[in-house]
């Protein structure tokens, strides 16, 4: 006997069918754990779970440490935030984008238009993306003409408040500083009514407190919030500062003539900054004021990151949300003779990285080094999502987020500039200039790396030198700002030619 089916009984179950399968994909997709993106500007090694400072207080981050698996030997892929965010964000080396200075904007050079980058990646598996403060270069977000490139979503789906210094004393509190009297280079007690709330690491903290608690579950979330402090200025209200003694005990350990040994061109990376030289903060008496003031501002932003945390553990997303804390790079404060970053030493590179949450193994330390370009690759990973449509240049740490001692296959490896890179291994840090110039440190033997071994141990800078980037493209189009060039073997920072015999600049 033969069967008749209307064609109206067909699709009813071919509709229910669809709903069954997109009933299926939605708690497939609800089942995955949410993302909470906690970023800092300028943050070096000074936390309390790290050891980089003795006296720096920070418990909520070192709490966060403690429920999950922290990375103690984590470094930029650049000691500059341009750069270094943009490698992060597109999971490419500094040498593969050409990004190497504060410009261009990624999405200006034609060949990263329309790549995909980490949280558009989060959106196109169906995650809800937002975003606050500083995760793109700028505090400020891209330009409106810039959030959409081809037929990409936009960096995120929602953004919130632009975080960065807020509000700023009526004239700088400390006066005279080099290079133009730079309005960002600044440091002290503000605002004076110890009011925090006028801070913008303060807005960025509320907003995401406030979507942390309102929400929909509907679908996983990518919440990203980025800290402003401690970049300069180094404002903190007196409550901070008080934290911290306000004399030399606070300053951290300098070997008088660290450059005797260090190769002419590890000054051409930083050749003329808006950050001055530390000769100039100790004659003008500023050096325990500079690093109680950095200190004081690192305690804050703390506080602020616990608030987030505090209201992941209020609305019950502790267990169902991956935490990734992370900073751009470091920051010297008197160590080779500097403050501010673009150097390849530890000071500019060594950077907190910690993971919680689904997938992480809690109150463990790992010793391998490690990249901020690993975040991308092991997000995808813990969140099971699939590949990134492009390749990516980091390494998953999901091994090490199981077990801290799984093997690694690499070191870590920073550049700066084209021709500028360090490798980092458990036992040294190999550094070689863009002339061909070397620094060694044996890192167990010399944990502040004051004695460069280059000249006694050719071996050793052979074999790390082997870990260098093949690829090591020049500036993209339209870059500049701390951009430095080798013509003719000439070098040429920021379209000025640094002669042979110029002496180093000591004030900036």
């Amino acid at each position: 006997m033969e069967i008749m089916i209307r064609p109206s009984v067909v699709w009813v179950v071919i509709v229910q069918f669809l709903l069954a399968g997109l009933a299926f994909l939605g708690a497939a997709e609800s089942s995955r754990p949410n993302v909470l993106f906690l970023a800092i500007d300028d943050q070096n090694d000074w936390i309390g779970c790290l050891g980089g400072h003795p006296l720096v207080k920070t418990p909520n981050i070192d709490r966060l440490a403690g429920r999950g698996t922290l990375f103690a030997n984590a470094h930029c892929q650049a000691p500059l935030c341009n750069p270094s965010r943009t490698s992060l964000l597109l999971g490419l080396r500094p040498g593969t984008t050409g990004i190497h200075g504060l410009s261009p904007w990624f999405r200006d050079v034609p060949q990263w238009a329309s790549h995909v980058t980490l949280p558009q990646h989060f959106a196109a598996q169906g995650y809800r993306t937002l975003s606050a403060g500083k995760i793109h270069h700028s505090w400020r977000g891209p330009k409106p003409k810039d959030r959409v490139a081809s037929s990409l979503p936009p960096e995120f789906g929602e953004a919130g408040p632009a975080g960065g210094p807020g509000a700023l004393p009526p004239q700088k509190l400390v006066a005279n500083t080099p290079f133009g009297n730079h309005p960002l280079v600044d440091w002290g007690v503000w605002p004076l009514d110890g009011d925090d709330s006028t801070k913008g690491d303060h807005a960025v903290a509320s907003w995401a407190v406030e979507k942390l608690e309102s929400l929909p579950g509907d679908r996983p979330f990518f919440l990203a919030a980025g800290f402003f402090l401690p970049h300069v200025p180094c404002y903190a209200t007196q409550k901070w500062h008080d934290l911290y003694p306000a004399d030399d005990s606070i300053l951290p350990p300098m070997l008088e003539g660290d450059r005797d040994d260090t190769p002419r061109a590890s000054w051409w990376i930083h050749w003329k900054l808006p950050e001055p030289r530390w000769k100039w903060v100790r004659e003008q008496r500023q050096d325990v004021n500079l690093v109680r003031s950095y200190l004081a501002c690192i305690s804050y932003t703390d506080s602020e990151i616990g608030r987030v945390l505090d209201a992941l553990d209020r609305t019950g997303h502790a267990d169902d949300t991956v935490v990734v804390l992370w900073s751009d790079h470091g920051w010297h404060l008197g160590e080779k003779e500097i403050t501010g970053k673009n150097t390849l030493w530890q000071r500019s590179t060594r950077v907190p990285l910690l993971f919680a949450g689904p997938g992480v193994k809690p109150g463990q330390k790992c010793s391998h080094p490690v990249e901020l370009l690993d975040i991308y690759p092991t997000l995808v990973d813990l969140c099971g999502l699939p590949p990134a449509p492009h390749a990516l240049e980091g390494l998953s740490l999901k091994p090490q987020l199981a077990d801290a001692s799984a093997g690694r296959e690499r070191p870590a490896i920073i550049s700066h500039n084209q021709g500028n890179h360090a490798v980092v291994t458990p036992a040294w840090r190999y550094i070689r200039y863009v002339n061909g110039a070397e620094e060694l440190y044996d890192l167990a033997a010399d944990p502040k790396e004051w004695k460069n071994l280059a000249s006694q141990r050719p071996g050793v800078c052979k074999e790390l030198r082997a870990w260098i980037p093949k690829i090591d493209h020049g500036p993209a189009p339209g870059s500049g700002s701390r951009i430095l060039t080798l013509y003719d073997k000439t070098p040429v920072w920021e379209g000025e030619v640094i002669a042979p015999d110029a002496p180093v600049p000591d004030d900036f």
